[in-house]
């Protein structure tokens, strides 16, 4: 059930919002939904298409919610109901994939600040839960979770449309979208718990996204983003053995790349890059395109990859892109060097898996067993994913 929910929750979300333009009013009835098959389902069979019966069970939810308030409806609301309650729910699934960005573009108003334009649309389209949303951005569950309450009641307050802007509002939103659309293919490229190291769903639906992006708006920032994706999945086949254990870049078998999307990648960046000015997601893709144009980890452009990082700081000064841009000068300049620059990142990523696995990277190969090894305990520690946590445990093991 719980694959299932992530899995089509944001889909049926998005065709219900459309028919009764209240986010929480369809999560409730969403939820009910969901509520009402983890019965039904366990004393019989399942039905042969789930997501029609979800729809189906939730559209009911919401005409009853509607009908007991019928006294306070306008007869623009009674006709919603009456179309709700007329539609079947092949006609459902097949309005959902434009519904999902028109969602998208809804959470992401200007009138709601960034962080809770992310985090509301990553809960809703994405299935995400809190504690995933919340280590995106740093801050706790319980912060996360108030976040997100004071977001719906906004866009509920202030009549917030449900709709894809034209003309000059739709550049307001784009900086909020393509920021959602990342985090989306991120949780995708390792995903926060479970069995598997990534969501083909998920990333699927991201690159999906980001193509629709580029032709509402061809930014370029929306192609750097959707050149960086595209060179990521290009890698994906490689990041996993033939027994699901996890292989780190330096150790990845480069003849499983795939050369024809990362030259579609790369032709894309080029593109934008061509533009001048180049942003975030560009300068990301470009590292990813550095990667991708070597042979062996070894023969990478090591000074290449730390400029970029070094520029990308500049625009986004992250612990974070500092972190990463001090794991590859580790590559070029003595790694006993880097630890002391680590230091200064410790109390912001405390709570950061990424930081304890590199530095117990880097304080193994200075020949720091002891600080290695706390390092791996604190990154197994703040891992979720079984694959990820496996390959942490073997590192540790090796100490």
């Amino acid at each position: 059930m719980a694959r299932l929910y992530r899995a089509k929750s944001g889909r049926i979300l998005a065709y219900l919002v459309a028919q009764c333009g209240d986010i929480q009013l369809a999560e409730d009835a969403l939820q009910d939904a969901f509520i009402k098959a983890t019965t039904d389902w366990s004393v019989g069979t399942l039905p042969d298409t789930p997501e029609a019966w979800l729809i189906t069970t939730a559209k009911r939810n919401l005409v009853d919610v509607w009908r007991q308030q019928q006294r306070h409806q306008t007869l623009q609301q009674q006709f919603a109901i009456d179309s709700l309650d007329s539609a079947t729910s092949d006609e459902a699934q097949q309005e959902i994939p434009d519904e999902r960005l028109k969602l998208i573009f809804t959470c992401c108003h200007p009138a709601l600040n960034r962080a809770a334009q992310v985090a509301l649309t990553l809960k809703t389209l994405c299935g995400l839960n809190p504690r995933e949303i919340a280590r995106a951005y740093l801050v706790s569950e319980t912060a996360m979770q108030q976040r997100l309450v004071r977001a719906k009641q906004k866009i509920r307050a202030a009549g917030i449309a449900y709709a894809v802007p034209s003309g000059e509002d739709l550049p307001t939103r784009l900086a909020s979208v393509l920021a959602v659309i990342y985090l989306i293919y991120n949780e995708s490229h390792t995903a926060f718990e479970g069995q598997t190291l990534s969501r083909t769903d998920l990333a699927n639906e991201a690159l999906r996204l980001a193509h629709l992006v580029c032709q509402l708006l061809p930014h370029p920032e929306a192609n750097g983003l959707l050149a960086l994706m595209t060179l990521h999945q290009a890698r994906q086949q490689a990041r996993q053995s033939a027994k699901g254990a996890y292989v780190p870049l330096a150790e990845q078998d480069r003849q499983q790349w795939d050369q024809t999307q990362i030259a579609k990648g790369r032709t894309r960046l080029i593109g934008a890059l061509s533009q001048g000015n180049p942003g975030p997601y560009q300068l990301e893709a470009a590292i990813s395109a550095v990667h991708c144009e070597a042979d062996s980890w070894h023969t990478t452009d090591w000074h290449q990859i730390v400029r970029l990082y070094q520029r990308l700081y500049e625009l986004v000064p992250s612990p974070v892109v500092k972190l990463n841009e001090l794991v590859a000068a580790a590559q070029i300049v003595p790694v006993n060097d880097i630890l002391k620059q680590l230091v200064q990142l410790e109390s912001a990523l405390e709570d950061y898996q990424p930081f304890h696995a590199a530095r117990a990277d880097l304080s193994a190969r200075a020949g720091q067993p002891e600080q290695a090894r706390r390092d791996y305990q604190n990154a197994i520690r703040l891992s979720r994913n079984q694959v990820e946590k496996a390959y942490l445990q073997l590192k540790l093991t090796q100490l």
